[in-house]
C-alpha cells in the first residue's frame, strides 16, 4: 500500500537562518535599529549543547533570536571560543551568500545602516527597468562583512 505524496515533503514550516557575529550587541543594534527586526527570546548556549552547535567544549554562546514579520534570524555570538572566517564576497561561494530586503527608500535605508556600521559596495549599484517599473538595488556589508541587498521597486503610474 502506497501513500500519497505528502505537498510539503512533511515540512511543517520553516524556523530561522543562523548568523554568527563577531560582536552580539553590535549586530543585535544593526539588525534591529537599522532594518527593524525586533528582538524574541535568547539562549545561553553552554557545554552541554556544544554537539549541536559543532563546536568541541568548553564553550559560551548567546542565540538571540529577532523577528521581522515571518522571517527569524538566530544571532550566535560566540564569547569562548572566539568568532572566526569570513562570509562569502560574491554570489556564487557555496552556502549562505546574503539577505535580500525590500525598502520604500533606498537612500535613507542605506544612509542608517551606513551609520550602523555597513559599507556599500557601489560597484552593485544597479537600477533596472522591469515590466510594470523598476527596481533599484545595491549590496552593503553588515559589520562583520555579510552581504544585505536592498531592493527599491517602483511601479509606473
Amino acid at each position: 500500500m502506497s501513500s500519497a505524496p505528502v505537498a510539503n515533503n512533511g515540512v511543517v514550516s520553516m524556523s530561522h537562518v543562523g548568523l554568527c557575529v563577531s560582536d552580539l550587541d553590535r549586530s543585535l543594534r544593526f539588525y534591529t535599529e537599522g532594518l527593524g527586526f525586533e528582538p524574541a527570546d535568547g539562549i545561553d548556549i553552554g557545554d552541554g549543547l556544544a554537539p549541536l552547535a559543532e563546536v568541541p567544549v568548553p564553550i559560551e554562546c548567546r542565540a538571540q533570536f529577532i523577528t521581522h514579520g515571518a522571517t527569524t534570524i538566530e544571532l550566535l555570538g560566540w564569547n569562548r571560543p572566539a568568532a572566526e572566517g569570513t562570509p562569502p564576497t560574491t554570489r556564487r561561494q557555496v552556502g549562505f551568500t546574503h539577505l535580500s530586503v525590500n525598502v520604500d527608500d533606498l537612500a535613507a535605508v542605506e544612509a542608517r545602516l551606513v551609520a550602523l556600521g555597513a559599507r556599500v559596495l557601489e560597484d552593485t549599484r544597479t537600477h533596472l527597468d522591469i515590466p510594470g517599473g523598476e527596481v533599484d538595488i545595491v549590496f552593503l556589508a553588515d559589520p562583520d562583512g555579510v552581504r544585505i541587498e536592498l531592493s527599491q521597486f517602483t511601479v509606473d503610474s
